[in-house]
């Protein structure tokens, strides 16, 4: 009997290892949703904690990093330098006289302080050039940055810190430093505390010196800067000046070698010295420079063939021309030759001679000279001359001899290269120039009358009003000039610019060398003279006997016969007169 198999009682037992099915199927709902739920808590948590550390890092970068005054962001302080790095400044020797290194600034995060009348206290004690009602005003402000004081030295340093305050920091910025202090004060001029030119090189070429890594090299050499600086300073105290200015220029190439103005300053600290300081004399300055003038008057007339070395005018009267009377100061009462026009320095000649030329011809010839615009030069303190106008018959001849015009030094330092290097005109530089290439010029003038202008620089040293500028072995020649300034609508003849205007050595003419002495007084020394033979000539003297070797100038046989030769003058018979240098 086949036997019918018994059901397990629990059907939800396994069977051969294989699951059986338990009762109802599950409810996937629920658990779905749970899962879901928890997956999306998760994404929030995780979007909450990146959200918090967001939050985090732009407090880092709040408290780090710092504000403008108008509270626009700049660079994190943490890790980048202030960009405001110059190339360096060399003289032509390569010696160093600008340079930038790294110092700290001081500033403050006002909403970290805890006290901020109290850290404005502490922090006056220690800097006591700051105020502390401006400090006090800076540390309340709404701000998360405030500059406080830019460019601390090592000591200043060391004292912020000592005081612990919370909230104070130190950013690294670039300062401009001028090792040479106040030798090349107007030359280089000066950068402000954001390293930005201000003055002189430093702001002719601000961008170049932004832009570039390559050291600046001038055509300025630092000794013969030494020693023309010395020797100004020299004449103004001994002649108790107000003021003084030299400058030495190539006057085959243009370069400027040296330019002085005195009083000067520090540029490491311009703030600290009188307004009246930062003035630079020999670009800015515009000067009636009286006799130094007759060069131009007497190459012009020479030049358009109205004389010659053998002409002449009588000088026997003074010229009355309406409420005007032209005299010379040392009168010789007679006919002079053009070489002793120049040599006694004549009012009168200069005069005649500029009328003869005609004021149309004089103002063409000065022109081409770059004495009637202002000259083009990498600094940008320029002045340009004061002429009259309209240009009268007056003018025509007090400008013959330096009365009625305004023109600075630099001007007068190319127009008188361009007369005695063979008449070619070179634009004023205070760049090196490559030794190895030529420099162009304008002819502006012919090498003859060029010729002839050197023998009367020569005449002038030997024989006329500037003996004093002598410097034996080194052929000086040049032209003195005194000039009233003008005060108000009238002239103060208590009140003399006193210059001398030379170059060297005239037989191969090198340098042109000038220096110009403001309001000297008459000592003992000078026998009671102010006048330019007197105290402009020997500090030329001595600033080419200093200069001459450094600058590879061998002294020579002055009276060799080619050197005579070169420079011969003859001059007609007349008696002998001593004077007073004009």
């Amino acid at each position: 009997m086949k036997q019918t198999p018994q059901r397990d009682p629990n059907p939800c037992r396994p069977r051969h290892f294989r699951p059986a099915p338990c009762g109802p199927a599950p409810q996937e709902g629920p658990v779905k949703h749970s899962l879901e739920t928890s997956h999306t808590r998760l994404i929030i948590t995780g979007a909450l904690i990146g959200l918090a550390f967001t939050v985090i890092a732009g407090r880092l970068v709040d408290v780090a990093a710092f504000k403008s005054g108008d509270g626009r962001v700049a660079r994190n302080v943490a890790t980048t330098r202030v960009e405001t790095s110059r190339a360096d400044i060399i003289d032509r020797n390569g010696v160093l006289v600008a340079t930038t290194l790294g110092t700290p600034s001081l500033y403050a995060n006002p909403k970290e302080l805890l006290n901020p009348r109290d850290a404005a206290h502490k922090i006056v004690q220690v800097l006591p050039d700051l105020n502390e009602q401006e400090v006090y005003a800076k540390l309340t402000a709404e701000k998360s940055f405030v500059w406080l004081k830019r460019q601390l030295t090592p000591r200043q340093v060391a004292a912020v810190n000592r005081l612990g305050i919370p909230g104070l920091e130190f950013q690294d910025e670039d300062k401009r430093i001028y090792p040479q202090g106040n030798a090349l004060a107007h030359v280089v001029g000066y950068a402000g505390v954001d390293n930005k030119g201000l003055a002189g090189i430093e702001r002719g070429f601000d961008e170049i010196l932004r832009s570039r890594h390559k050291p600046l090299e001038l055509s300025i050499d630092l000794r013969v800067q030494a020693i023309l600086r010395d020797e100004i300073s020299k004449q103004m105290k001994q002649f108790n000046a107000v003021g003084g200015s030299g400058i030495i220029m190539n006057v085959n190439t243009g370069e400027v070698v040296s330019l002085v103005s005195l009083p000067d300053f520090d540029p490491n600290d311009p703030g600290a010295t009188p307004t009246e300081n930062l003035f630079n004399r020999v670009t800015l300055g515009t000067y009636e420079i009286g006799s130094v003038f007759k060069i131009f008057t007497t190459a012009m007339a020479i030049d358009n063939h109205v004389t010659s070395m053998t002409g002449g005018y009588d000088a026997t009267r003074p010229i009355e021309i309406g409420r005007f009377t032209i005299h010379d100061d040392h009168a010789q009462r007679r006919w002079l030759s053009v070489p002793e026009i120049f040599m006694y320095s004549s009012n009168i000649g200069a005069a005649k001679m500029a009328v003869d030329v005609g004021g149309d011809r004089q103002r063409e010839f000065l022109g081409k000279l770059g004495l009637l615009k202002a000259p083009s030069f990498e600094i940008p303190e320029i002045a340009a001359p004061l002429l009259p106008n309209p240009w009268r018959p007056i003018n025509t001849m007090t400008i013959g001899f330096g009365h009625g015009i305004s023109v600075s030094p630099l001007q007068i330092a190319s127009a008188v290269s361009a007369v005695i290097n063979g008449g070619v005109l070179h634009r004023a530089t205070l760049l090196k120039q490559p030794a190895d290439q030529p420099v162009s010029g304008t002819q502006v003038m012919s090498a003859s009358t060029s010729l002839d202008m050197r023998r009367l620089f020569r005449l002038v040293v030997d024989k006329g009003t500037g003996k004093f500028a002598e410097a034996p072995g080194y052929l000086v020649g040049g032209k003195t000039g005194t000039a009233e300034k003008v005060s108000g609508k009238s002239y103060n003849t208590h009140s003399l610019m006193s210059s001398f205007a030379g170059v060297f050595p005239m037989n191969d003419p090198r340098y042109f060398v000038m220096i110009s002495i403001d309001e000297p007084h008459g000592n003992s020394t000078s026998h009671g003279y102010a006048t330019a033979g007197w105290v402009a000539a020997p500090g030329v003297s001595r600033t080419v006997e200093r200069m001459a070797s450094l600058v590879g100038i061998a002294p020579i046989d002055e009276d060799s016969p080619d050197v005579r030769r070169a420079l011969a003058i003859t001059l007609p018979p007349a008696p002998g007169r001593k004077f007073a240098s004009n």
